[in-house]
């Protein structure tokens, strides 16, 4: 017990007492009156006007309810991005796909005694063409030829020739899109001959006059285009010629 007692005494000492315990309680009762007579001093003086800007001292006027947002339709009404949409072209009209003129194209190579119209005409319209392409193509699938290597290559091939020898003749330079189009268009009665080989044989008498009047109709169409589209007044016959040609070569494709 003893050991015991002598531990007690000796563990942790220190020289905190019983008085500092009691002057630091009193520092604390201090501290706290000194804090709440400052706080009922600032608490009875009002704060200057200029502490706060003016539109926090009016009233908003707002009449909504909290936490429900009011409506938002007048700020959709005045957003020029609204207005913005609406007067958008169509997506076919953005991307050159015209249907009315794609149609008067048409007519115009189906008739090539019609005048065509050279405003229409110098366009860059090759929804037609590819599809007419593509229409020559199965048709001579349809008869037993699978040539589309052929029909794009030949294609291709007519338009650099025929795209060259129009920027010799002419004064007005002309696009490779223009004379794609338009040599397109004109593919349109050589895909009746190629439909025409599916029901019958056009390797005889028959078949030459059918395909040598389907030359003259491209080359005619082709070429009336042409002068129309560059001002070419007096030179069809030289301008189809080269367009017989290539239209030729469609048609020995077709017949063999």
């Amino acid at each position: 017990m003893s050991t015991l007692g002598q531990f007690d005494s000796d563990f942790y000492q220190s020289n905190y007492t019983v008085d500092n315990q009691e002057q630091s309680c009193n520092d604390s009762n201090a501290y706290d009156y000194f804090y709440e007579s400052t706080k009922q001093q600032a608490s009875e003086q009002p704060l200057p006007a200029s502490f706060f800007p003016p539109e926090m001292l009016t009233p908003s006027g707002y009449t909504g309810q909290f936490f429900q947002p009011a409506s938002s339709l007048d700020y959709y009404s005045q957003s020029p991005y609204i207005d913005g949409f609406d007067e958008e072209p169509p997506l076919l009209e953005e991307l050159g796909i015209n249907f009315d003129h794609i149609w008067q194209k048409t007519l115009t190579v189906l008739n090539p005694l019609k005048p065509a119209d050279g405003s229409i005409m110098n366009e860059t319209d090759l929804a037609g063409p590819i599809l007419f392409c593509l229409a020559l193509g199965a048709s001579l699938l349809m008869a037993g030829k699978v040539q589309f290597g052929y029909v794009y290559g030949m294609s291709a091939i007519g338009c650099l020739g025929i795209h060259a020898l129009l920027n010799l003749m002419s004064f007005s330079e002309v696009s490779y899109g223009c004379v794609a189009s338009v040599l397109g268009y004109c593919l349109l009665p050589m895909v009746i001959l190629s439909s025409c080989a599916i029901f019958f044989s056009l390797q005889g008498a028959t078949g030459t006059m059918l395909a040598l009047v389907i030359v003259g109709w491209c080359s005619l169409s082709a070429s009336k285009i042409f002068i129309s589209a560059l001002a070419m007044e007096g030179q069809q016959l030289l301008i189809a010629y080269p367009c017989a040609l290539v239209y030729g070569l469609f048609a020995l494709l077709t017949i063999f």
